[in-house]
């Protein structure tokens, strides 16, 4: 478990991120390998080859030497070591090595040894920290020492690094490619996903190319279908309900004036009211119906909205604080949040004495609070209440709300743009409403 939440961590987030490290794993795995290979192999082979060209060197030497140890000799001797073996030889007559075989700890110094053994069979001493770029053999002959230091390029091949810059190259080289290869091929996912963050908020997600994979062609293109699909819904049942909201005020207007003309007789106090109820209900639906609108979203500023809403809140006489932390603009549809915001603070100064209103940014939502000290919510009746035409007993007296359709209009509004309506426990003892929205 712990393994993988660690494996979690680490892992890039993107999808350019993990696309690219399942195609860079496997070429650095291979990279890895080839080289293991390499050095295993070719590495020791060429090295051991290269040492032993220079024992034989070495041992041409010492042949020389037994054949003529006398200082005409001896000067051929190196002038041949100098000339044709980049060896820089000199002779010590009568000296002795000390008798102490080298211990061969690294791996040239052990290919060394070997070539010196098949080659050369005498005593010899290996001084690789002669100089910086020199070693020095020491070679034990029976009439003296024989001292010869060569370069260390001599056991080194050039095709070693060629092949580590060849690897590192290509390797850069196929990482670049997969680069702009997975560049090219998330950009059309980015697209989809700002165009579904975009509607999900209710803002304007503009028609896009569909580009990339067949399967990201498909999405792009049922996601099209869906935005469209589902704008077309929600315009038909603003239209719809507007029309019907149209066709009876007309007959509701006649009740009105034929009411007018009886009256104050018996039985019309009775009617008037079920006239200005049904009014009421018309308005209702419409609000509801245009709940997710057709507004377009516009950068607004919340200190202001809020002002207004509470300023005409307070008309009621309720006392109503309002702090708002910082200047906030977000994109909203004004006329819906404006709805959204009056219906809950309306709510909260229907059956409350006193309210408190807070906005501020967490994060990156914009989170407005509505405390009261009223009788509050059952917490099993909080969902309810978000139910078209829902409406509670007791305490929250259907005489005096409206028609079940003020808090399904604030979480219609609130979902609208991208966030939500919850309802809780106040700190005043009463019922807390918090709508967050996206910036």
């Amino acid at each position: 478990m712990l393994v993988d939440v660690w494996i979690k961590r680490i892992l890039p987030r993107s999808l350019l991120g993990r696309s690219l490290l399942i195609i860079v794993t496997p070429l650095v795995l291979v990279q890895v390998v080839a080289a293991l290979v390499f050095f295993e192999s070719h590495w020791d082979k060429v090295t051991l080859r290269l040492a032993r060209g220079l024992a034989g060197d070495v041992a041409v030497l010492v042949t020389l030497l037994r054949e003529d140890a006398t200082e005409s000799g001896v000067a051929h001797m190196e002038r041949i070591a100098a000339d044709h073996m980049q060896i820089r030889a000199a002779y010590r007559p009568g000296e002795i090595l000390a008798n102490a075989q080298p211990a061969a700890d690294g791996r040239d110094e052990r290919n060394i040894a070997q070539a010196m053994r098949e080659f050369v069979a005498k005593p010899y001493r290996l001084d690789t920290d002669y100089l910086e770029e020199n070693i020095r053999i020491e070679v034990q002959t029976p009439e003296g020492v024989l001292d010869a230091v060569t370069t260390r390029k001599r056991l080194y091949s050039s095709t070693t690094y060629v092949f580590l810059m060849w690897m590192i190259g290509i390797s850069m080289i196929l990482f670049g490619v997969a680069v702009v290869f997975m560049r090219n091929q998330v950009k059309p996912i980015r697209r989809l996903a700002q165009a579904t963050d975009s509607f999900g908020k209710g803002r304007e997600a503009p028609p896009f190319k569909a580009e990339g994979a067949v399967e990201v062609r498909q999405a792009a293109t049922a996601f099209m279908a869906m935005r469209n699909r589902i704008q077309r819904q929600i315009r038909q049942r603003t239209e719809m309900l507007a029309g019907v909201s149209h066709d009876l005020r007309t007959p509701l207007t006649r009740m009105k004036l034929q009411l007018a003309l009886l009256g104050d007789s018996e039985g019309t106090a009775e009617l008037h009211q079920d006239v200005a109820d049904m009014e009421r209900m018309l308005e209702g639906y419409l609000a509801f119906a245009r709940g997710e609108g057709t507004e377009k979203p516009l950068p607004i500023d919340l200190n202001g909205l809020l002002d207004e809403v509470v300023a005409r809140a307070r008309r009621s006489g309720n006392g109503i604080d309002l702090h708002c932390e910082g200047i906030i603009t977000v994109p909203l549809r004004p006329e819906a949040f404006r709805r959204c915001l009056t219906n809950l603070i309306e709510n909260a100064v229907r059956y409350a004495k006193h309210v408190s209103v807070r906005a501020g940014l967490r994060g990156d939502m914009v989170e407005i609070v509505v405390d009261d000290d009223g009788p509050g919510i059952a917490e099993d009746k909080r969902e309810d209440v978000f139910r078209p035409f829902f409406r509670l007993d007791g305490s929250r007296n259907p005489g005096t709300g409206g028609v079940g359709l003020g808090l399904t209009i604030a979480r219609d509004v609130a979902r609208g743009h991208g966030g939500d309506v919850e309802l809780s426990d106040s700190p005043t003892g009463g019922l807390r409403a918090r709508v967050r929205v996206p910036t």
